[in-house]
Formats: structure tokens, sequence, C-alpha cells
């Protein structure tokens, strides 16, 4: 079960097209789903997460809380869409794709990828565009 809270001024335009993109994706990478919660927030509710939990005192677009059992997916993943939004136009990319980036950039460190080195950073961004690229792809 995939669960959509906003803690702000936003929601999802389709939130059944987004749930059967990210389920498409945890099978792509041979998961199942348990529960994910989705909490889209301000910069400020993220924060204090950061420092309250992670020790962090910084901004940040998405912390992702992995619960994961086995192969069963469990998580709280918190975005910034205030994050969201600079990002996309730091990167010259829309706040739709940019979105998009984040939610699926959770998923896949819970299905066991990782972006410390710049080697996994890269593989993390190819598995990013093909997941964006997957968004309309009917099953």
């Amino acid at each position: 079960m995939i669960n959509f809270n906003y803690e702000t001024d936003f929601s999802l335009g389709n939130e059944l097209s987004f749930t059967n993109w990210i389920l498409r994706i945890i099978a792509h990478h041979q998961y199942e789903i348990g529960e994910i919660n989705y909490i889209f927030c301000n910069d400020e509710y993220l924060h204090k997460i950061n420092v309250e939990f992670l020790n962090h005192d910084t901004l940040t677009d998405i912390i992702t809380f992995d619960n994961t059992l086995g192969k069963e997916i469990h998580s709280d993943i918190f975005i910034s869409v205030e994050r969201v939004k600079e990002n996309a136009e730091d990167y010259n990319v829309s706040f739709d794709e940019e979105l998009k980036r984040v939610m699926i950039h959770g998923i896949l460190h819970l299905v066991g990828f990782k972006d410390k080195t710049t080697t996994e950073a890269d593989k993390m961004r190819e598995l990013e565009n093909n997941a964006i690229n997957m968004f309309h792809v009917e099953q």
C-alpha cells in the first residue's frame, strides 16, 4: 500500500498514476510492497526531522526511513516540496521531472542502491532516469 500525505499546500495530480509507477519499479527490482508513506512537506518540517533524527543541521529534499523486512518494502519517505522546486530551477528541469526523480530516489535506496561514491551516484542517476522514462508506460 502506498499512501500520500500532505503537510503543506501541495498534492499530486494523479495519485493512482504515481502508485502504479512506483509499484512497477519495485517489482522490476524484485521487491514487494508492504507500506510506503510519502509525506510531502516544506523545508522547515523536513529540516526539523533532519536535525531530530539524523543530527544533520541542513536542508534536504528527501529523507527515507527504511523499515524494509527482507524483500517487503516498508518506509516513510519525507519530501520537501520547496527543495524539489528549487532543485528543478537549479538543474533546469520541470518541477514534475524533479519530483519524480526524488520520489523514485527514495525507492531505489529501499531496493538496495546507494549513492555515496561517484560510481554509485552515476548508477543511481541512470536508474532514476530509466524510472522517469517508465512513468507513462503501462504494464
